[in-house]
């Protein structure tokens, strides 16, 4: 019989979360041209699959971050988790291309995972350790999205795609039952009604603290997601690369992020949030800046190309956990409900770049194009950071001690 835990998490339980809510995402997209063949549907509709999936997960963080304010952290997650092993059976199961799209947007309840794990490390700890531990807990969202697909199409070639799902609920599972045995409760502060938890909400709204450090984080990412829109139509146009080759070459911005969440997990106890956030964001800027300034010398080629998103993924690792972090510090006692909101914008500011840049890339121009869009989303970033910088400095730093 499983013994309810009553400890709080270790970092490697939060990892594991991390990885399963990032894997939910692309680990099945190998299998995408034959569940619409299965289904005898348009490859469009099979990919609403996605689409649906980031909708729900950014509306879902709006909701479950809250409730977790309210009712503590383990309750959701576990909650959260069962109902993503019965939407993966669900998945694996359906006969129907719209029962298997409900049950697929479902699945996208399995953010919880992300969402509680950084509001668990944020009541254990103070905001500078909490960015160290993030930035262990960021690595998951690397290597997962890296390994998935491969590991989806595996699973795929030999066992058809449903095995992917039924993959998916062993897995989930397995988390619930760790997380029945290793994830106690976290949240000691948790409002008596929910009455008094919205009153609360407007010191977290109305913080632009708060806001500063949640678009330093949406913009960061939001330059990753520019990138991954983008750089098909740059490999193609300007340097000519093979779609394995293409591959290899994008681990590069994700090998830079695990570099920098390496460091940010070393370091970050020893300097200001700002400190990492404004490091993270001068050095995409750095890359980005002098890989505009050598294609126009005329040096475009996979190295001067790759070799500046290197500099970007590095950036966003050293960014991201302190700008996560300094978010969920703002209001302690709400730092479910600052969670949820701060990644529901960065769902919604990548959707929106993700189109934008679709809509903006062209042949002849492609890789100045994504370059200058990357650049942008860097320079509000830094913004963001410099912002939080100049209120920390009027008001004597109250983030960094809450």
């Amino acid at each position: 019989m499983l013994k309810p835990a009553t400890t709080p998490p270790r970092i490697s339980t939060m990892v594991l979360l991390t990885a399963l809510s990032t894997l939910s995402m692309n680990m099945f997209l190998p299998s995408l041209s034959n569940i619409a063949a299965t289904f005898q549907t348009d490859y469009a509709i099979a990919a609403l699959s996605i689409a649906g999936y980031l909708a729900v997960t950014a509306v879902l963080q709006l909701v479950m971050g809250p409730l977790s304010d309210r009712y503590g952290r383990r309750p959701i997650l576990l909650s959260a988790l069962a109902s993503f092993v019965a939407a993966s059976l669900g998945c694996a199961l359906a006969t129907d291309i719209w029962v298997f799209l409900g049950f697929r947007v479902l699945q996208g309840i399995v953010i919880s995972g992300w969402v509680m794990s950084q509001a668990a490390i944020r009541d254990m700890v103070p905001p500078r350790e909490a960015a160290s531990l993030m930035g262990y807990v960021v690595m998951a969202m690397a290597v997962a999205p890296m390994m998935g697909p491969v590991f989806g199409g595996i699973l795929d070639e030999a066992f058809g795609w449903r095995s992917s799902f039924l993959a998916f609920a062993g897995m989930g599972t397995a988390m619930f039952i760790l997380c029945c045995v290793k994830f106690g409760e976290t949240n000691v502060n948790r409002s008596a009604t929910f009455t008094k938890q919205f009153r609360a909400y407007p010191e977290l709204f109305l913080s632009h603290r708060f806001w500063g450090y949640a678009i330093c984080t949406a913009f960061s990412t939001g330059t990753f997601y520019t990138f991954l829109s983008g750089v098909p139509l740059v490999a193609r146009s300007a340097l000519e690369l093979p779609p394995a080759m293409l591959g290899f070459y994008m681990g590069t911005i994700t090998a830079g992020f695990i570099c920098g969440s390496f460091l940010s997990g070393r370091y970050a106890k020893r300097y200001a949030l700002t400190t990492m956030m404004i490091a993270g964001r001068i050095s995409a800027c750095t890359g980005l800046t002098l890989g505009l300034v050598l294609f126009a010398a005329g040096y475009v080629n996979v190295f001067t190309f790759f070799g500046a998103t290197l500099f970007v993924g590095f950036g966003n690792g050293l960014t991201m956990p302190s700008s996560n972090a300094g978010a969920l510090s703002v209001r302690p006692g709400l730092a479910g409900s600052a969670s949820g909101l701060a990644g529901a914008l960065t769902v919604g500011i990548g959707a929106v770049l993700t189109s934008a840049t679709g809509a903006i890339l062209t042949d002849a121009h492609g890789v100045f194009q994504l370059f200058g869009v990357m650049w942008s989303c860097v320079a509000v970033g830094f913004v963001a950071a410099l912002t939080v910088l100049w209120i920390d400095r009027r008001t004597a730093c109250p983030t960094e001690g809450a």
